[in-house]
């Protein structure tokens, strides 16, 4: 007797079978890995769009500091009436509007605008006609230059704690 084996239809051996199952296996491996790794990819996308939001809304406040910190430098060591503090004041002003809708950043914002508050209040007051001032109203001038140096100082301490409070959240 003869044996022989008879193929179903041509190009179904079991060579070319198994090919088949392997090539499909394979694809199927690497079409999960892909997913995979599209789905890392877009997650660390939305991360890095919500960080980018997040620091946009930062922006507006640290340029604001940065004014206020370089107003208040040009006023160093300087006595200044009420006139000197128009940037300061209006700046304040802003930071003060902003302050309530900043969230992670509110205390430190409430702090400067309230220094701010307290450095203003510090200004000299306006020459009376006279030429000649007394010995006791310089002395209360001296007095009051030396309060509203401090007044700056403490101002320029609370403007840098915000600006550091700022790059923590902007780079945590």
């Amino acid at each position: 007797m003869m044996t022989s084996t008879t193929t179903l239809a041509i190009g179904t051996g079991a060579g070319t079978l198994v090919l088949s199952t392997v090539s499909a296996l394979v694809t199927g491996v690497l079409a999960t890995s892909t997913l995979r790794h599209h789905r890392q990819v877009f997650a660390w996308t939305r991360k890095i769009r919500g960080r980018d939001e997040a620091n946009a809304e930062l922006d507006r406040p640290a340029e604001w500091l940065t004014d206020l910190y370089k107003a208040q430098c040009r006023l160093a060591r300087k006595p200044c009436r009420a006139g000197d503090f128009e940037d300061i004041s209006q700046t304040g002003n802003m930071i003060k509007g902003i302050a309530d809708h900043t969230g992670a950043l509110r205390p430190e914002l409430t702090e400067v605008a309230d220094r701010v508050d307290v450095y203003l209040a510090t200004a000299l007051p306006e020459p009376g006609p006279a030429a000649e001032v007394t010995a006791p109203e310089l002395r209360a001038q001296l007095v009051q230059a030396m309060r509203q140096e401090a007044a700056r100082g403490e101002l320029a301490r609370a403007v840098m704690a915000a600006e550091q409070k700022i790059k923590a959240l902007r780079h945590g």
